[in-house]
């Protein structure tokens, strides 16, 4: 089931992203920036296990970023990404927000949900609030992908 993050969920959000993050599928998390944003996440569980999670974070008054978007690998193409995407999306719509991006590696995944590639620099709020502090920067090889809602 999907659910907005508890506190008590961190650590098992730290894990999983961690574990995308040691295969290069996303950037990593500190525990504590986990804990800073634990409004932003949307967890899915089934029983006891920590199958997914994504995050809404907002950026701007009319801009929010889906991040952090990660399923447990033996749980893929099982919809539960979807799912998890599809909670950001509604949460944005709820708040008015006119614009909600990502920066990823699949792009495939994202245009299936009207996401279009877009040049990262059309993303300021994002590049010199996020990005100017990654190990990645300037050269971030992830891609720009926006949905106008």
């Amino acid at each position: 089931m999907i659910r907005k993050a508890k506190v008590m969920d961190g650590k098992n959000i730290h894990q999983l992203l961690l574990e995308g993050a040691k295969k290069g599928e996303l950037l990593p998390r500190s525990l504590n920036e986990i804990y800073d944003n634990i409004r932003d996440y949307y967890v899915f569980y089934e029983g006891d296990e920590l199958i997914g999670v994504s995050a809404l974070h907002i950026c701007w008054e009319d801009l929010a970023e889906v991040r952090s978007l990660m399923v447990r690998e033996d749980r893929r193409k099982s919809g539960v990404g979807s799912l998890l995407l599809k909670s950001c999306l509604e949460e944005a719509i709820n708040l008015g927000l006119k614009k909600v991006f990502a920066l990823t590696y699949q792009v495939d995944f994202f245009n299936k949900y009207g996401f279009k590639v877009i040049d990262k620099k059309e993303l300021p709020h994002k590049i010199w609030s996020d990005c100017i502090k990654c190990s990645k920067f300037p050269d971030c090889d992830e891609i720009a992908v926006i949905k106008m809602l």
